[in-house]
């Protein structure tokens, strides 16, 4: 699952080209509009992963509590431990944790060479 900042215009963190290696990676993405919601699933086992970038601390706090006490893993996008005060969010069940590390690697580099170009 995932969501897009209000800010997409922006493109943080090449927030579309995350979604684009997503999909071609991934058997199908949800996007159901709120943080809180899509963690909550997560703990739950009711999906497997998700991302977004430019959260607000009140949108995830709850829910990366629910993640963490169900055994599942809250990193940024380069599977480095984070904070609910952090720009990335990346919360799964644990077991697809790497493989989408590796596709959000992907998505940060587009980033770099696009905003190079």
């Amino acid at each position: 699952m995932t969501g897009f900042p209000y800010t997409i215009r922006d493109n943080p963190d090449n927030a579309v080209a995350h979604f684009v290696n997503m999909l071609m990676s991934a058997q199908g993405i949800r996007r159901l509009g709120s943080a809180a919601v899509d963690l909550a699933y997560v703990a739950c086992g009711r999906f497997e992963g998700f991302w977004e970038v430019s959260l607000s601390p009140w949108d995830m706090a709850a829910g990366v509590l629910l993640v963490q006490e169900a055994g599942g893993r809250f990193t940024n996008f380069r599977g480095v431990a984070s904070t609910v005060y952090g720009k990335q969010v990346l919360a799964t069940n644990g077991l697809v944790h790497d493989p989408l590390v590796e596709i959000l690697k992907r998505g940060l580099a587009e980033g770099v060479a696009t905003s190079r170009s």
